[in-house]
């Protein structure tokens, strides 16, 4: 595809090839749709060398842009994180298949007997940046879920995706589904997104799945309907009444596994109590484990805290840097979270129930977290085999959206000659 085709025109006509292969897809049988998904799996794993040869393009691109440590590492696949893409493809095929399940049904006095069934939301658009396992997990969910979806990936992930989207045809070719089921864009021109944005006669829903520069255009310019999925501001708070650790392990864990994911933890809470103890142990390790830890006053008293300023509260570092802060109790911890945060997720570290129910209740983030790492924000970990991305909205799916939160509902009513009087 070249760079200067008529893109609208190009654009038209895959969303003209999603919304038929939606149809068919609506009633393709689960036993099809998992024969598709196994011939991905398959298909990635056997070419695995050419996704990770293109893989190193992508790799020599971002270098040339100068994408930061974190970026990077999102971009980058190794043999690993290919066998997570399989694993992932696999457990997605293996779940249940929600299109057809009765969500409730009942009789009325009338007669009627009523279903509530779950249906396919019809073609999806996906928008998202440098992650090449987007393209696999995202098609996916949509071929699960009976959905059509057309890919956009980021510049620097182009070779990548290509190589993942193939295997993905290859799947539905093998399983005899229409190949338009799962389209990639073809071209990095990003005049591709604003026509995405813009398709409602072709696309149901669009999904952004990156920074907030992203989300905030598809937010601003979108004429489809969108799921919100805003950064990850993540905080932790840490109790008085606190395990000493299980807070280090947690907070460890949550910030260093992998700094470049929207779980990652980005601002910590300490209750003023702990300054010399759990939060000193604590500050201590991120220190030691190469984190740069942008205090308030009370935390500068460590040694190697650096300030904090005004600007490093709400902010999604994705990076080996944390903002940190005292707080007197657990209702001074949910105003910040509340005033900081991006809905998301949120954790508090503590042995009190009653602590726990009032930041679980007070506070309305997607996912809220008590002693457990915020790295398991993550579709997969829920039990969803994959995710498209985690919604921090609250109309139709919130958190990690799976096969299931890709569906919508129908009302199927059956009478006997049945007439309302």
């Amino acid at each position: 595809m070249t760079e200067n085709q008529n893109i609208p025109q190009m654009m038209a006509e895959i969303g003209t090839r999603a919304r038929a292969a939606a149809a068919e897809l609506a009633y393709a049988s689960a036993e099809r749709k998992h024969a598709a998904l196994i011939g991905a799996a398959d298909a990635v794993w056997k070419t695995r060398a050419s996704i990770l040869e293109a893989n190193q393009k992508d790799l020599a691109f971002g270098r040339e842009k100068g994408l930061s440590p974190a970026m990077m590492d999102r971009l980058m696949l190794d043999e690993p994180r290919i066998r997570n893409i399989v694993d992932g493809l696999r457990a997605v095929a293996e779940q249940p298949d929600p299109v057809g399940e009765i969500i409730e049904e009942w009789d009325q006095a009338s007669g009627i007997h009523i279903k509530k069934v779950r249906t396919p939301l019809g073609v999806i658009g996906v928008i998202y940046e440098s992650r090449p396992n987007v393209t696999a997990d995202a098609g996916a969910l949509c071929l699960k879920s009976g959905n059509a979806v057309i890919l956009r990936g980021g510049s620097e992930g182009f070779n990548s995706s290509k190589a993942l989207h193939a295997c993905l045809v290859e799947g539905l070719r093998s399983a005899n589904l229409p190949e338009a089921a799962i389209q990639l864009v073809p071209t990095r021109d990003r005049a591709a997104v604003s026509e995405m944005l813009t398709m409602t006669e072709s696309i149901d829903v669009i999904v952004p799945r990156g920074g907030k520069g992203l989300v905030g255009l598809v937010q601003r310019e979108a004429r489809v309907p969108v799921f919100a999925h805003l950064e990850g501001i993540v905080h932790i708070y840490i109790d008085a009444a606190a395990d000493p650790e299980k807070a280090l392990k947690v907070v460890l864990n949550a910030k260093t596994r992998r700094t470049g994911i929207c779980g990652a933890a980005e601002c910590l809470l300490v209750h003023e109590s702990l300054v010399d103890t759990i939060g000193q142990g604590v500050v201590r390790a991120l220190l030691d484990a190469g984190v740069e830890v942008r205090g308030d006053a009370a935390l500068q008293s460590i040694k190697g805290v650096t300030p904090a300023h005004d600007s490093d509260w709400g902010q999604e570092f994705l990076d080996m840097i944390i903002a940190a802060k005292t707080v007197s109790n657990v209702d001074e911890a949910i105003a910040h979270i509340r005033q900081f945060g991006s809905n998301h997720t949120d954790c508090i570290l503590t042995e009190d129930d009653a602590t726990a129910a009032r930041f679980f209740t007070r506070l309305d983030s997607a996912i809220l977290m008590r002693n457990a790492s915020t790295q398991f924000a993550d579709g997969g970990e829920f039990g969803m085999g994959a995710e498209i991305g985690i919604a921090t909205g609250k109309l139709h799916a919130r958190g990690p959206v799976g096969a299931k939160q890709l569906t919508s509902f129908k009302y199927i009513v059956e009478g006997d000659g049945t007439i309302r009087g």
